[in-house]
């Protein structure tokens, strides 16, 4: 198991790792040991970024991530076409899904907490982005190829064959890409319309977000990062709404810090507009969604735009998307840019909507809380839900396996705070080996080569 060296300083007080996991100097610095630092000497042209800040921040996207998903997952599915749930809804019994099942987690629309003496438990919005973060780990790369992808899927997922109570919990395109793998394909062939037929679902939109935040201020490093994952299940409208998410994800660390959390969320979203073609379905959903907003963007109205979305896309077919599933790719990214656009960055008010729009609901939430989770910051977050005693420990083996027990004294078998401080370990190699920049170990900072991203 790799050994992280971690001094005890201010950085550390509230992200100390497992006593397996590390050592404790005098050097009061925080660095990944299998990594090596080189020296950098900075022009004054790079962008600086806190390493403390944003080890916060990572908290957060976790931590709000996690509340976002297990609130959407008691609407998921409950209502994929007209009449659809309402504000009024809100604090009402849940009702069945399309399978006639309840959830077992919660009998209440709301928000949905895990609190100190439990652990939040792995779903598929979160435990292949922790997944993938792993694979990155320890294989001391920026960039999976496809044979690691290949084997890193194949040694922590399960198979139908040998889940326990037969529920490997993956679904449409991520369990046909599972099984291409099996048979041998790799990474991006296992997203060919030819081998897979469900390659424009939803399944990259909710897996691949995290390589946004691992390419801070540089998308054209985190889309080549999130290539190949992306590219495992998504093809076409479904990969160019996955790269829409992680580009949001990546700009989210370069906003100006005078703009509102509204101006913040709609900077961004335009920003990640310019990569969706303009011939595509995706496109012609974001441009209809957010004139529709300008048009009426009263936050309480947001049930005409997501009545206005069934209408003309599910059921008329507007710029070419062809319905096919309540779980593709378009109605579910059209859902989550109605919550966006109306949420206008609070992040109770988005994952409200979210859990409310319908279709697959609990996937649009994790991704807006992870975003705004991460713009936040955990103590923010918890200042949002005024709640101060949540979990922040992770049970991955709810739904994947073969990961190390980090918490052997404790429920789940990792926390946030180590997650957070993992992946502040893989953006230093990052930002050494794919960005030119540097990480200065005595201030915390992160040295981030300028490329004039327009603001």
């Amino acid at each position: 198991m790799k050994q992280f060296i971690v001094a005890v300083t201010t950085f550390t007080m509230f992200y100390e790792l497992s006593a397996r996991e590390n050592t404790l100097t005098n050097n009061n610095k925080i660095f990944d040991s299998e990594l090596h630092y080189s020296l950098y000497v900075p022009d004054g042209t790079e962008r600086i970024i806190s390493r403390t800040v944003y080890l916060d921040q990572l908290h957060g996207f976790w931590l709000a991530q996690c509340i976002a998903n297990w609130t959407g997952l008691i609407t998921e599915m409950d209502k994929i076409e007209a009449p659809f749930y309402t504000d009024e809804n809100w604090g009402d019994p849940d009702q069945k899904n399309i399978w006639g099942n309840f959830v077992h987690h919660a009998n209440i629309i709301d928000y949905f907490f895990v609190y100190n003496d439990k652990p939040w438990g792995a779903d598929d919005d979160t435990d292949i982005e922790y997944m993938y973060q792993h694979l990155l780990d320890i294989n001391n790369t920026s960039m999976l190829n496809g044979e690691q992808i290949k084997n890193g899927w194949l040694h922590h997922i399960y198979s139908n064959e040998d889940a326990p109570g037969g529920e490997n919990f993956l679904w449409v395109s991520n369990e046909t890409a599972y099984y291409l793998m099996r048979g041998g394909l790799l990474p991006p062939t296992t997203s060919e319309p030819e081998h897979n037929s469900n390659y424009e679902m939803i399944d990259a939109q909710l897996t691949t977000e995290i390589f946004g935040l691992f390419a801070p201020t540089r998308p054209d490093i985190a889309l080549r990062m999130a290539h190949l994952p992306i590219r495992t299940t998504a093809k076409n409208n479904a990969e160019w709404i996955s790269e829409f998410y992680v580009i949001m994800y990546s700009l989210a660390a370069d906003i100006d810090i005078e703009l509102s959390m509204k101006e913040k969320v709609f900077w961004l979203a335009q920003n990640a507009r310019k990569r969706l073609p303009d011939d595509s379905y995706a496109a012609g959903m974001y441009d209809f969604i957010k004139l529709a907003y300008t048009a009426n963007p009263n936050k309480d109205d947001w049930e005409i735009t997501r009545d206005a979305v069934y209408e003309q896309y599910q059921v008329a077919g507007k710029d070419g998307y062809n319905y096919n599933k309540s779980f593709d790719a378009g109605i579910n990214f059209a859902a989550s840019l109605v919550s966006l656009f109306y949420g206008e960055g609070d992040l109770l008010r988005t994952i409200r909507i979210g859990s409310l729009a319908g279709w697959d609901a609990d996937n649009p939430t994790a991704t807006w809380g992870g975003l705004l989770g991460f713009m936040l910051g955990r103590k923010r977050v918890e200042q949002a839900f005024e709640r101060y005693n949540l979990s922040d420990t992770y049970w991955i083996s709810r739904t994947r396996r073969n990961f190390p027990d980090r918490t052997p004294d404790a429920a789940g078998e990792d926390t946030f705070p180590m997650m957070a401080m993992r992946g502040v370990y893989i953006i230093d190699r990052v930002i050494m080996e794919e960005m030119g920049g540097g990480v200065d170990l005595e201030k915390n900072v992160w040295y981030i080569p300028d490329i004039n991203i327009k603001k």
